[in-house]
């Protein structure tokens, strides 16, 4: 029998079942001099009996598990996160450390509106703010995430064109928007018509002044859009719908290319929501906690939720008289600790500030644009924003899919960029540096990219059995989505171990 030797710089850990062995405790004191007491009657429960063969352990094997365990994980702290669409970013840990004073950390949503000033004084600035950024007349800060405010916005313009008379029928969605678009749309009651993308991965807007009439409610447009083009004839396509009697929505989950630079409210967007955090600050993935803020122009400030901040005897109160609003959409005022992290993020910038981040996430998207053209195929010719999306083309000519290129640079200890997505583009490889990567850790990535695409053309088979270097080997994807396994036996394991 061959012996497996760990590596305690890279070993593949068993589990605390498995270092368990009768006896072995995490702790050592003296001997009782009080009479013995059993903590199940105590505690209310023993999870040692609970849980069946419950590991025992000694502490430094428990601390020594725990912590190597720790650094499997991939996270924004040790490398760059590729991941176009999504903005994982490295966020400054000022923002962290003002979310959590005493004050605002433990603020409770039910304390009086006299305890509540510099909270209050907290949500009203960042509303002042994010109108400034976005160009618009009012902000409600409730919704708790992008799609939230997605489907926050449509019933407002659901509420407004009711109050015309009529809510109409139809949402159009170009091919180019966000996913959960269309989803919002449907769910807030309409009919969904798709517009197609021009040959730069624009909206054709021939096509869509032919779908524009009464029975259209609005248009709900990503932009600069999930191909990472912003829409150059935005102004035109605001006056075919505005003609109409329409609306344009605007999906601001890509501000981060457009915050000092371009405000949707100055180009004729109507209502639009932001991801506080994805541009403004608040560490991104692990389902939340998130923040999708909403601006209105002033014809729908009337139908924004209620309750809203407003001006009384020299501080601030809730008013709640709202007859026209359309509800709370989240239980009390946000989720307020990412309010306060955006504040932070804003007021550390400045507006200066603010315009410099943007244009470097434009900067670092285009450097890797030209760095992988000659190696890939970009999607569009049109210039590139906040990402890059290049298509899988000449890789595909020998075999090699988008996908097939993420598990190799996993063997370059790189988080693989957004495969496949968006949809329009075939074997998409969609990349979005941020604007907080250093050149360095830029040119690794990309020369990672470039051997691979070398590899491809002299042994694509090395990359179509990619991960060679990680924990876990290529799987079936078929199977393991099909039947994921989930739950440990030991018997099975300690069986497989004796072997």
């Amino acid at each position: 029998m061959i012996r497996k030797v760990r590596s305690h710089i890279n070993q593949n850990e068993t589990l605390l079942f498995e270092q368990s062995s009768p006896g072995k405790r995490a702790y050592q004191l003296p001997a009782l001099d009080v009479p013995p007491v059993d903590a199940a009657s105590v505690l209310g429960s023993d999870a040692r009996t609970e849980i069946e063969d419950f590991p025992e352990v000694s502490e430094v094997e428990v601390i020594r598990h725990f912590t190597r365990l720790s650094t499997w994980n991939y996270g924004i702290d040790l490398g760059l996160f590729p991941l176009g669409s999504c903005t994982m970013k490295y966020n400054p840990r000022i923002n962290e450390v003002v979310a959590r004073e005493p004050g605002l950390a433990w603020a409770h949503p039910y304390q009086p509106e006299s305890l509540s000033q510099g909270c209050m004084e907290v949500l009203a600035l960042l509303e002042e703010y994010l109108c400034e950024i976005f160009g618009m007349d009012a902000v409600t800060l409730q919704p708790a995430a992008g799609a939230h405010g997605e489907f926050t916005g449509i019933m407002l313009i659901r509420s407004y064109l009711e109050s015309q008379g009529n809510p109409r029928k139809k949402v159009l969605c170009p091919d180019s928007a966000h996913g959960t678009n269309p989803a919002t749309a449907i769910i807030a009651g309409y009919e969904v018509e798709n517009i197609k993308s021009n040959e730069k991965g624009m909206v054709d807007v021939e096509a869509l002044a032919k779908a524009v009439n009464e029975d259209v409610a609005a248009l709900m447009l990503t932009n600069p859009n999930t191909v990472g083009v912003f829409e150059e004839q935005i102004l035109t396509i605001a006056s075919i719908l505005h003609e109409k009697g329409a609306q344009i929505y605007m999906d601001g989950a890509n501000m981060n290319a457009l915050v000092g630079i371009s405000r949707p409210g100055d180009f004729g967007v109507d209502v639009m929501h932001s991801n506080l955090h994805k541009t403004f600050s608040t560490p991104h993935g692990g389902g939340g906690p998130g923040s999708g803020p909403v601006g209105v122009r002033k014809h729908l400030e009337p139908f924004l939720p209620g309750p809203r901040l407003k001006k009384a005897g020299g501080g601030w109160t809730w008013d709640y008289d709202r007859p026209k609003s359309i509800g709370r959409v989240r239980a009390f005022y946000g989720n307020f600790g990412v309010l306060v992290r955006a504040l932070a993020y804003i007021m550390a910038h400045g507006g200066p500030g603010l315009r410099n981040a943007t244009l470097d996430a434009l900067l670092t998207a285009n450097y890797v644009r030209a760095r992988l053209e000659p190696y890939y195929q970009i999607a569009y010719q049109a210039p590139s924003m906040h990402e890059c999306v290049f298509s899988d083309d000449r890789q595909a000519a020998k075999g090699v899919r988008t996908g097939d290129i993420a598990k190799r640079l996993l063997d370059y200890g790189f988080h693989p960029y957004t495969v496949s997505f968006p949809m329009i583009v075939r074997g998409a490889l969609m990349i979005e540096p941020t604007e907080t990567e250093p050149k360095q850790e830029l040119d690794l990535f990309c020369d990672a990219l470039i051997s691979i695409a070398g590899e491809i053309e002299e042994n694509p088979q090395l990359v179509l059995k990619a991960p060679h270097g990680t924990r876990t080997s290529r799987v079936d994807e078929v199977t393991a989505a099909r039947k994921p396994v989930v739950r440990w036996r030991r018997n099975e394991t300690a069986s497989k171990a004796a072997d």
